[in-house]
């Protein structure tokens, strides 16, 4: 079997992962060394005197006081440089691949560069290891016998102008893939790259539909769109009955914990894994080590620098952030959340890439994934993040019967006290829960558990009022993505607002009549 064969190549690499516990700062510091050496020539490394600086265990402290914390708005005008063939800019040579962000309620595109060694040391290795780390903990997986379904890429890769190409990173990375990696992966490129989402996913039920299928990647969302779609053709109960060989599904790009009874229901299997992975436009940062913990493994040898920013020290006025508030992995606490702060060898500089993480282990570094640094409610102090959310959604489905297809939250005032009021949930159900008021109920008893200013604020209703539910019409989040052109790939509705403008236009469409019934997530 060819995953014999290849097992012990993948099993050397999860040795050298496990070295993760007792070396992660040295391991940390050379990557800081290497990206400030191999940068000196370039004009950031010239306006930033690279040339300068240490780059032994003394670095960090050089590099922080000399590289200001950036938005993309600070890093625009090098990217734009760097789109029209500009050379040695942020990183050196040319780059030639820029992954297209998916924004959220924002209609600007950011395009994020994807030079050669981001690709290779970060995106590539963290899908390598991935599989390594799987292995590791399935010994008696049969991985490389079947065929792996991936699901991305919602837009194939368009030129931005005779130099550049830019795409979703899942279109850049399959435009750049092994030819080798082909010989186990379904659909086609061609396939897979398609630009229009309905279309692309019947063209993947019929190619895909009889493969021997034992692997599952993307996104939780879209890929429910998939399944039930090969379900429905097939006249199948069960994704089972259809694969029966599959083994795993490796998901990120959004939370899985409200997805989750609704994937148990369609591969009933306790033989089923799932792996969840965190591989953004910046880079590869993250993956499920052990099945039995969902925290994220930090992977730290990737051309990547890490450093975090707690959440209440970010600026809200829109200053800029103080020196002293940006912390090395050193000084990095478990329980708290912070805004995650990279350098890259795609020539991201302390860019705050806009992910809220809260560590659960520092030895080796482990963390959740909590948030957004925009998605969020701390409109009584409560601070609400997603991970709060999404584990409450899926206590009161447990305890209604109920299963979630899509939701968004917000604040809403009272009308004669702003420091008071409570939070609108809209929420599109699969299935319906036996009782709406006992839905709201077990949210709220959950997000008091899971919230401690939550509850503070909760308490006696002193600021917050119990949570309204709102039942969403049948695809009204499909509709609200689709008037924004974000089907497909990475969209998503965010789940979290500050302010009810999403809210507002939500409600808005809630009361129309769908355009479509898709079978939407």
């Amino acid at each position: 079997m060819l995953t014999t064969l290849l097992r012990p190549l993948f099993l050397r690499r999860a040795r050298v992962i496990e070295t993760y516990a007792t070396e992660a700062h040295a391991i940390q510091r050379r990557q800081l060394g290497q990206l400030i050496r191999t940068a000196r020539q370039t004009e950031w490394g010239h306006v930033h005197c690279f040339d300068r600086m240490p780059v032994e265990s003394d670095a960090y402290e050089a590099f922080r006081r000399a590289v200001p914390v950036s938005a993309y708005e600070d890093l625009q005008p090098y990217i734009r440089r760097m789109i029209d063939g500009q050379r040695n800019v942020l990183w050196p040579g040319a780059t030639r691949w820029f992954a297209q962000s998916s924004g959220t309620t924002d209609a600007r595109s950011k395009y994020i560069p994807v030079t050669p060694d981001i690709l290779r040391r970060a995106h590539y290795a963290g899908g390598f290891d991935t599989v390594a780390l799987y292995l590791r903990n399935n010994p008696r997986s049969r991985f490389f016998d079947r065929k792996g379904l991936i699901l991305g890429g919602s837009h194939s890769p368009s030129p931005l102008n005779a130099r550049a190409h830019c795409g979703d990173l899942s279109a850049v990375l399959l435009q750049n893939l092994n030819p080798l990696v082909n010989l186990i992966r379904v659909p086609s490129r061609r396939i897979i790259l398609m630009d229009e989402w309905e279309a692309k996913i019947r063209a993947i039920v019929r190619s895909t539909r009889k493969a021997h299928v034992g692997s599952l990647s993307g996104i939780p969302s879209w890929m429910l769109v998939l399944i039930e779609a090969v379900i429905r053709d097939a006249g199948a109960q069960t994704l089972l009955e259809v694969w029966p060989d599959l083994e795993v599904f490796f998901h990120g790009g959004v939370g899985f914990e409200p997805y989750r009874n609704r994937y148990a229901r369609l591969i009933p299997s306790s033989d089923m894994r799932y792996m969840e992975t965190y591989n953004a436009s910046e880079g590869f940062f993250g993956l499920q080590s052990e099945p039995t913990d969902r925290s994220l493994l930090l992977m730290l040898d990737y051309g990547i620098f890490y450093e975090c920013i707690p959440i209440t020290a970010l600026p809200t006025d829109g200053s800029p952030i103080p020196p002293d508030a940006v912390l090395p992995l050193e000084e990095v606490r478990t329980g708290e959340n912070y805004a995650l702060v990279i350098t890259t060898a795609g020539g991201l500089w302390r860019y705050l890439i806009g992910d809220t993480i809260r560590f659960t282990s520092l030895r080796p570094y482990k963390f959740l994934i909590t948030g957004r640094t925009k998605h969020f409610i701390n409109a009584f102090g409560e601070e609400l993040m997603v991970d709060n959310a999404e584990r409450a959604i899926r206590q009161a489905s447990e305890v209604t019967s109920a299963t979630v297809r899509a939701y968004t939250a917000a604040p809403l005032y009272l009308l004669t006290d702003r420091a008071k009021g409570r939070h609108r949930w809209l929420i599109e159900f699969d299935t319906p829960p036996t009782s709406l008021d006992v839905f709201a109920a077990s949210l709220d008893t959950a997000l008091q558990a899971l919230n401690s200013d939550y509850a503070a604020k909760r308490y006696k209703e002193i600021s917050l009022q119990p949570p309204e539910i709102i039942p969403a019409r049948p695809g009204l989040f499909f509709d609200w993505l689709r008037s924004h052109g974000k089907l497909g790939g990475q969209h998503k509705v965010p789940p979290l607002s500050n302010t009810s403008d999403l809210m507002d236009e939500l409600l808005a469409m809630n009361r129309t009549k769908a355009t479509v019934s898709p079978a939407f997530p």
